[in-house]
């Protein structure tokens, strides 16, 4: 009875810890990964003493592997056919190039550097291939950077949580069986990721027949799908060990969460919102369970039997083959050097090395206690190594190298936003969209838009879009308090420097002026264009063609290098097809003449080309 309540007693505190670790984390957007390993060390054997793994015997391992199952199927089930096809080049390269070479340099560094066997060095190596979601996505929470790098990042991630899963039972299936010969290693290992393939997409189809076409009782039918996925996650892992352990073929469960995760996430299954809620929630809790609990088997002694080769192993891992790999891989047009080197100095590891290293530990430790031990303790080091520095000097590090964008955020994804996001991004602005509406969520998505959804009048929605870092704000949506609201916090909560909002009723319009918002009443903007077409139709249509292939850009000059030329010599160094039509000058906007002199802080506002006036804004800012 006693063993049962101090069992109690320890998963309770374990759920407790990690579920204060992950608020505390979300407080401090950074990876709850640092709190979670710290709080399973101090709550330890070698800690207080209050968390003893040894409590739960043989059935460690099952639970390990369970949780495994779910984190594995998690990471798969966000991981869309969508993304892979529409990743660019660069990113493709990323998780394909980029992971195999990653591979081959940490197995040579830990096999030269710790001395150790080469099938212990492939195993570390293929499970530190990893970054995962987990850990980069609080990160992109904090470091608003430009959607092209963290969508880079992110999908890194996804990928390669499902990538080292995979890797790993390959190159566990040669630890454990490299004494029999490449041909069995080979037949054994097609027979268990086989058989992991088939019995995942199995129940996955299976789940998605009875999801899509099976009775459910329609007030209770989001409940029970919820509580469908769940189950199924952990039933395709037990399945495939079981039906592994009858042919002789076990580890074939985490294939089998792979795999059913990436079916499952590919389908049109109804509920989809409300199960990734519920689903985030438990491998939170599950995460939160298995962090705290391994970390409680690190033995200080051990990361310290690791020495000077531990330290000189972390640095070259993030330090050297991180970097490298990044900027061969990333080579283009699409990422800036500056963030290329950026996403080279962001690559914590996260939940995949740490669960799937201690569930081969476990495997390892009656045979090979010696590797175990190396295995949990070089993976964990680099696990809280990369997610303290890197994670928690990511926006230092963004800083420094200039990647955290002014950015342009759009709260209203309608057509008004739309098409003002569209201009905006033309121009090379780094647009962000607020929207509460999913399918309007979904379809700016698809357009290649970073797009928050959530109600622009919260805070918290508002913070997550970066508003905290927007030069400008826009609210385009049809409900006039709400712009009046968000254009109220826009102005007075967070500072920024220019908030635009449409207005539907022209009788509001005093309300936006005495925030001092620059309101663009619906009513009259449209009768403005009407009288343009009949009072001015060239200039209508000189500005409809113009917006075509042209732009108008205003510029503040920022370079001592420009000041105290002449409009002369400014114009006979611009572009070809881009023209100086206005100088501002504090309170004062008139027409250039070739023998005025530019002053550092002018307005000029540049008419053309669209590339020629871009490149004249450049070279008036460099």
């Amino acid at each position: 009875m006693t063993a049962a309540v101090d069992i109690v007693a320890v998963v309770v505190t374990i759920m407790g810890i990690g579920t204060a670790a992950q608020v505390l984390a979300d407080w401090m957007r950074i990876p709850s990964v640092i709190f979670l390993i710290t709080a399973g060390v101090l709550v330890g054997p070698e800690g207080l003493g209050v968390v003893r793994p040894a409590m739960f015997g043989p059935a460690l391992r099952a639970i390990v592997g369970l949780s495994v199952a779910v984190i594995v199927f998690e990471g798969a089930f966000h991981l869309r056919i969508e993304r892979i096809r529409t990743a660019h080049r660069e990113t493709l390269r990323l998780v394909t190039l980029g992971a195999a070479l990653s591979l081959v340099a940490t197995a040579v560094i830990v096999r030269f550097v710790l001395d150790v066997s080469w099938d212990l060095s492939l195993l570390i190596g293929s499970l530190l291939v990893a970054t995962g979601p987990t850990v980069i996505t609080p990160i992109m929470n904090v470091v608003p950077v430009r959607e092209r790098v963290a969508s880079t990042l992110e999908t890194e991630g996804v990928v390669n949580d499902v990538t080292a899963a995979i890797l790993a039972i390959v190159t566990f299936e040669y630890v454990l069986l490299s004494s029999r010969g490449l041909p069995v290693v080979a037949w054994e290992f097609l027979l268990r990721f086989g058989l992991g393939v088939f019995v995942g997409g199995a129940v996955a189809v299976a789940l998605w027949i009875v999801l899509r076409y099976g009775p459910q009782a329609v007030e209770n039918a989001p409940q029970h799908a919820r509580l469908m996925v769940v189950v199924s996650s952990v039933a395709m892992y037990g399945l495939a060990e079981v039906l592994g352990a009858e042919v002789g073929a076990s580890e074939a469960g985490i294939a089998a969460a792979a795999a059913g995760g990436f079916v499952l996430g590919n389908t049109d299954i109804p509920y989809r919102d409300t199960i990734e809620q519920f689903k985030g929630d438990v491998s939170l809790l599950v995460i939160s369970f298995v962090f705290v609990t391994l970390a409680s088997l690190l033995s200080i002694r051990d990361l310290l039997a690791l020495g000077v080769g531990g330290v000189v192993t972390v640095v070259l891992v993030a330090g050297v083959v991180r970097p490298a790999v990044v900027l061969l891989c990333t080579r283009g047009d699409r990422l800036t050097l500056r963030e290329r080197l950026f996403v080279s100095a962001v690559g914590p590891r996260g939940i995949i090395p740490a669960s799937v290293a201690t569930l081969f530990a476990l495997e390892l430790q009656p045979e090979r206690p010696e590797a175990a031990t190396i295995l949990v303790g070089t993976v964990f080091l680099v696990i809280f190594a990369t997610v303290v520095f890197e994670g928690g000097l990511a926006r230092h590090v963004a800083q420094v190298l200039d990647v955290i964008p002014m950015r342009a955020l759009i709260v209203g994804g309608g057509r008004v936003g739309t098409e003002l996001a569209e201009r905006l991004d033309a121009r090379g602005e780094d647009v962000v969209i607020v929207d509460p509406d999913a399918e309007v969520v979904e379809a700016q998505r698809s357009k290649g838009f970073t797009v928050h959804r959530g109600d622009g009048t919260q805070t918290d929605v508002l913070e997550r879009a970066g508003v905290e870092n927007a030069k400008v704000v826009a609210v385009t949506t049809a409900d006039d308090d709400a712009n009046l609201l968000v254009s109220q916090l826009a102005k007075n909560t967070y500072g920024v420097e220019t908030v635009v909002a449409r207005v539907t009723d022209p009788s509001n319009l005093d309300a936006f002026d005495d925030l001092d918002v620059e309101a663009i009443s619906t009513a009259m903007s449209v009768a403005w264009s009407m009288d343009n077409v009949i009072e001015r139709p060239g200039i209508s249509q000189w500005m409809t063609e113009l917006d075509r292939d042209g732009d108008v850009q205003e510029v503040v000059v920022t370079s001592a290098a420009h000041a105290g030329k002449t409009v002369a010599e400014l114009t006979d160094e611009l572009p070809d097809g881009c023209h100086l039509a206005v100088i501002s000058r504090d309170t004062t906007t008139r027409l250039p003449h070739r023998d005025d002199t530019i002053q550092r802080g002018d307005h000029l506002t540049f008419i053309g080309r669209r590339q020629a006036v871009r490149d004249a804004i450049e070279y008036c800012t460099s």
